[in-house]
């Protein structure tokens, strides 16, 4: 089958060998993936063992070829998406194996690449919202607002959406450029103030006096003494990047602020007790999808999966600028 993988340099197209699925296993044929800065961070950080490529990806649209003896959620021919899990190999290939307890099936109203656009950045705003900070649905959140950190991007743009349909918490997301702004105004935003510029000294524009939930998809170290003095006590931080030096968290004590940290690969690296509880969540989503509550986050379709646009892509992530996700599709018949 054909793959894109690094070694010890560029990205590079490299034919091997078609994987077999284990017990709870799906055989997928990738049809659409999408890229995420997890992908450049661990090209960063991983040498390849054995000398063999690194197979990178973790977003995938793609069609059941065959299921392991043990799998009971899906068959062959079933269209599924998920995010997959970081411990192995990824989805830049033709074909990969994924636990079926963290596939779905994907939304019917979308295409692939829309489709593809979303797992990842879907399960991390999901957790992050309903699991780490706690934001309950319906009329009982009315009184929680919410700030979002970097809303222009994947895990943002999806964070925004879910938080104004799912509950009642004001959401206030950063942007610093007049098309993220509008981005974020558009999935549903009721406030957004520039990143570039002291979050704290502008949220008096809002009329509001203080946060009791932040969600930090970026930047977090360069925002996180204005955002413990914008919070309320006992409220709740959420980070999902890796700040370049260690927070201060005597900051929060005389406010009693908790922190918390997500990472969607928790439950599938760890095999957790609650695992297919990613299942469950891509299902639920996919159904809003198709009932038009929710929107694909498809930024930026690069063309077909290969090294070279899969390195434009890569070059894309570390600029933090993009607007929603980019997308590759399909393989070369060469």
């Amino acid at each position: 089958m054909k793959a894109v993988g690094y070694t010890d340099g560029p990205l590079l197209d490299f034919d091997t060998d078609k994987p077999d699925p284990g017990p709870r296993d799906l055989l997928v044929a990738v049809t659409a993936i999408a890229v995420n800065p997890v992908d450049t961070k661990i090209r960063e950080r991983v040498k390849p063992e054995g000398g063999k490529p690194k197979v990178l990806g973790w977003d995938a649209v793609g069609r059941v070829v065959a299921a392991g003896a043990e799998v009971t959620n899906f068959k062959a021919g079933d269209r599924v998406w998920y995010a997959g899990d970081v411990s192995r190999s990824g989805c830049n290939a033709e074909y990969q194996c994924v636990d079926e307890r963290i596939a779905a099936a994907a939304p019917e109203s979308l295409s692939d690449a829309e489709a593809a656009a979303l797992p990842l950045t879907t399960i991390t705003a999901w957790e992050m919202l309903f699991d780490r900070l706690q934001i309950p649905g319906g009329d009982e959140g009315a009184d929680r607002v919410l700030l979002i950190v970097g809303g222009s991007g994947g895990v943002g743009s999806m964070l925004v959406q879910l938080a104004r349909q799912l509950t009642r918490a004001t959401v206030i997301a950063t942007a610093s450029r007049p098309q993220s702004k509008a981005w974020v105004e558009r999935l549903g935003a009721h406030h957004v103030l520039d990143h570039s510029k002291s979050l704290h000294a502008q949220l008096a524009s809002t009329g509001l006096a203080d946060i009791t939930d932040a969600a930090c998809v970026n930047r977090t170290g360069e925002h996180y003494a204005d955002i413990v003095s914008m919070m309320r006590p006992q409220g709740r931080i959420c980070l999902i990047d890796d700040p370049a030096e260690p927070l201060d968290i005597k900051l929060m004590k005389q406010k009693s602020l908790s922190l918390h940290w997500e990472f969607m690969f928790t439950r599938p690296l760890f095999s957790t007790s609650d695992m297919s509880a990613q299942h469950t969540l891509l299902s639920e989503v996919a159904g809003l999808l198709d009932k038009g509550v929710l929107q694909t986050t498809l930024g930026e379709h690069y063309g077909t999966i290969n090294a070279a646009n899969l390195e434009r892509a890569h070059h894309a992530m570390k600029t933090e600028h993009t607007v929603g996700k980019v997308v590759l599709e399909g393989f070369s018949a060469s």
